[in-house]
């Protein structure tokens, strides 16, 4: 990311958010919302004092899933590339007052900008690629995990940030009081041991996945899995117990990780699609029924850990209908053909990257990811464009200027143009695929399809019968 933010031919807009797209391939005009930061991008360095010097400091970080806190004036991710704080105006005592504005006292380099307003701008394109990712799943959804009813039920994100040295606790991984004085995770009721190290953590797999939720398999969850177990056994030295359906070990050198884990004395439970997590004294026990033996398993543990799936991000209806893009039926974003196109849409000149097509790890998302940038490359680099041979034309002659073909048209490829002095359709066919709605509706039979006009057509029956 340093790389990409110091290129001299790539522009990052961060803390933006497109809002609308016209136009097709070659000739995308994007109108991009900049919001304010209330900081001076050119004039920042990302020293990191106006946070240090902030008096707010007791607002649930995002980045540490509400485990820890941070200022009103932050930056909104560890890594973030180009490093500029924003200001949290919610959260921020001058937004809410009029008071304080100790930040723009403190800043070294007045940097600090109050004043500072929401910006609209148009950038003309020739590709597009999306790479929106994914969304983890709440599992407040399914209640018979206990995430948010019982302490010490943590989700693999959560644990990810517990056990870092970098994050809240800086890697000291205690239980939740039951009493609720420890700030971490939400829970109101059920087993702590008063902020002592839990001696046995279990890790639920299929969280989200392959359930009532979602049908479909999140594909990480497994490998995460497995390396929460090998960093809890290796820094914290606690017993683990994973509880999985099938061990999905896919990729190269996973199977010989899985090994691995089994070897540092993790303990595998294989379970039927029924498991729940309920209160037991001072302990959690995981019930579930055991697939070999039938049987059911109760096993007292300290700590619950929800393996939790990929599910598509909550706009991602609204961002599919901007561009102008499909969905599949799990509401991922569909690309043209799974094995020919796994990176095009059926608008030309959009490409998808990553998790927003649908659940892969990092190795198949980078591939994914050059792959994109492979095909926007090759487009641009051909300066033409292939176009459908079966799309549709507008006989002017016809046309009665009733639009109905224009509301119909799912891909936005005919308009209302003047000719002979009255208003009739127009077919882009750039954006035109051929589907043939608009001449199926047409009342005045004015839109034809190129290589299924009526004279076709019925050569072609004629041919069929001829051979009966």
């Amino acid at each position: 990311m340093v790389s990409v933010g110091r290129h001299p031919n790539i522009t990052l807009m961060s803390y933006s958010e497109v809002e609308k797209v016209n136009g097709y391939v070659g000739n995308f005009t994007v109108t991009v919302r900049c919001k304010p930061r209330y900081v001076n991008e050119q004039l920042c360095n990302g020293c990191g004092t106006c946070s240090e010097k902030c008096p707010w400091k007791k607002i649930p970080s995002e980045f540490d899933l509400g485990l820890g806190v941070r200022p009103a004036i932050y930056t909104p991710f560890a890594q973030a590339v180009p490093r500029i704080p924003v200001i949290d105006t919610e959260n921020c005592v001058y937004f809410k007052t009029g008071k304080c504005r100790a930040c723009e006292k403190f800043c070294p380099r007045q940097a600090i900008d109050f004043e500072q307003k929401e910006q609209r701008i148009q950038v003309e394109v020739g590709a597009i690629i999306l790479a929106t990712g994914f969304h983890d799943f709440d599992p407040r959804q399914a209640d018979q995990y206990g995430y948010g009813r019982l302490d010490n039920v943590v989700t693999g994100m959560e644990m990810e940030r517990l056990i870092n040295s970098g994050g809240p606790t800086n890697g000291k991984v205690l239980l939740t009081r039951a009493c609720g004085t420890l700030d971490w995770p939400p829970g109101q009721a059920g087993a702590g041991k008063n902020g002592s190290r839990p001696e046995r953590i279990a890790i639920l797999h299929c969280v989200g996945s392959r359930g009532e939720q979602h049908e479909y398999c999140s594909r990480v969850c497994c490998m995460y899995s497995l390396k929460l177990a090998t960093l809890i056994r290796e820094t914290m030295g606690a017993e683990v117990v994973e509880f999985y359906r099938d061990m999905r070990a896919f990729g190269k050198g996973y199977e010989a990780f899985y090994d691995q884990a089994g070897q540092h004395g993790v303990n595998f439970i294989r379970f039927d699609r029924t498991i729940r997590v309920e209160a037991h004294d001072d302990k959690l026990a995981v019930l579930a029924t055991d697939v070999y033996s039938g049987e059911p398993v109760e096993t007292l543990v300290d700590m619950v850990v929800l393996s939790t799936g990929m599910e598509p991000q909550p706009d991602q209806h609204e961002v599919a209908a901007r561009f102008g893009i499909s969905r599949s039926p799990d509401g991922f974003f569909l690309e043209r053909h799974p094995k020919l196109a796994p990176v095009e849409t059926t608008t030309e000149g959009v490409y998808l990257a990553g998790t927003c097509q649908g659940p892969k790890d990092i190795p198949d998302s980078v591939a994914q990811g050059a792959a994109a940038a492979s095909a926007a490359l090759s487009l641009m680099d051909a300066g033409s464009v292939e176009l459908e041979p079966f799309s549709t034309y507008v006989v002017p002659e016809k046309c009665g200027n009733c639009q109905t073909c224009e509301g119909l048209c799912p891909y936005s490829a005919i308009s209302m143009v003047e000719w002979d002095g009255r208003q009739v359709a127009s077919v882009n066919e750039a954006l035109c695929k051929g589907c043939g709605v608009c001449g199926a509706a047409c009342p005045a039979g004015a839109v034809v399809q190129n290589g299924f006009t009526n004279e076709q057509i019925l050569a072609e029956i004629e041919g069929i019968l001829t051979l009966v």
